[in-house]
């Protein structure tokens, strides 16, 4: 089963770039978290949904204000990077890491989301492995791996309080997040998917039906053929018996000419000798 069980967190909301990261150890199989209003609670339910699955807080899409104010700090680029060590539904204990970056302008802010990386021990030689991924292979990957739809994550699990109340929200809204939530857009496609195959094999079958009629039609008529074929080898092999038996009477015949012309020979031997 799939579970958390460190995040580390600098540069992001109230959480300086300047200090040592804020590391938060999760219990299991339950963690409260308390403390004084503004002192990053809701920080830390954001950093677990965007190092899973990506997706800033309400209200935060373009990024400027999730990442630490540059001006408090009197600079103008600020690093943020969030850590999280967690169990994937294999067992495998796994780290993901997200950075991102912010830009003073001069009238304006600027938000990027680096690379981020996969950190997991290798089963077969014990050594550190670290895969480099882009954020929307991230945004995919770590759900994948913990075995909970990206939806569920961000809209259950993760969903922030700003955004909790979306089970009230007007019905196209709320049918489009439970169609996520559930997947059934693409239980409806394969739905479809299904229907156009049952068609096509029912297509495919009265073709086959009707070649199968053609074939039988074939069969019956090679069997008539066997039949015949059959009948046919009996009789040349009746035949070749009679002409085997005429053979035999031939040879026969033939030796007795044979022995009457010798007779004869005799005879007219016999005749000459007395007229003479």
């Amino acid at each position: 089963m799939a579970s958390i069980a460190k995040l580390s967190i600098r540069g992001v909301r109230s959480f300086s770039p300047e200090d040592e990261e804020q590391v938060i150890g999760f219990c299991f199989p339950l963690t409260i978290i308390v403390g004084a209003n503004g002192c990053g609670k809701t920080t830390i339910i954001e950093s677990l949904k965007y190092a899973v699955t990506g997706s800033l807080p309400p209200g935060n899409k373009s990024g400027q204000s999730f990442v630490h104010d540059p001006k408090s700090i009197g600079q103008t680029n600020v690093k943020a990077a969030i850590k999280l060590r967690f169990t994937a539904r294999t067992g495998a204990s796994m780290i993901v890491m997200r950075c991102m970056e912010v830009t003073q302008k001069k009238s304006s802010q600027s938000f990027k989301a680096l690379d981020g990386t996969i950190r997991m021990m290798d089963p077969n030689t014990g050594e550190r492995v670290v895969m480099s991924h882009k954020c929307t292979e991230l945004d995919k990957t770590i759900p994948s791996l913990m075995g909970v739809s990206k939806p569920i994550l961000e809209h259950v699990v993760f969903c922030h309080q700003e955004d909790s109340s979306w089970p009230l929200q007007e019905g196209a809204v709320l049918k489009k997040r439970f169609d996520d939530i559930f997947d059934s857009t693409r239980y409806a496609k394969a739905l479809v998917a299904i229907k156009d195959s049952r068609k096509s094999y029912f297509s495919d079958m009265k073709d086959m039906k009707a070649e199968l009629e053609g074939l039988n039609s074939h069969k019956h008529a090679a069997n008539g053929f066997k039949n015949e074929l059959e009948a046919t080898k009996d009789n040349i092999s009746a035949v070749d018996d009679e002409i085997q038996k005429f053979e035999a009477n031939v040879v026969e015949e033939e030796e007795k000419a044979a022995e009457a012309r010798a007779v004869l020979v005799q005879v007219q031997e016999f005749s000459e000798r007395v007229s003479v």
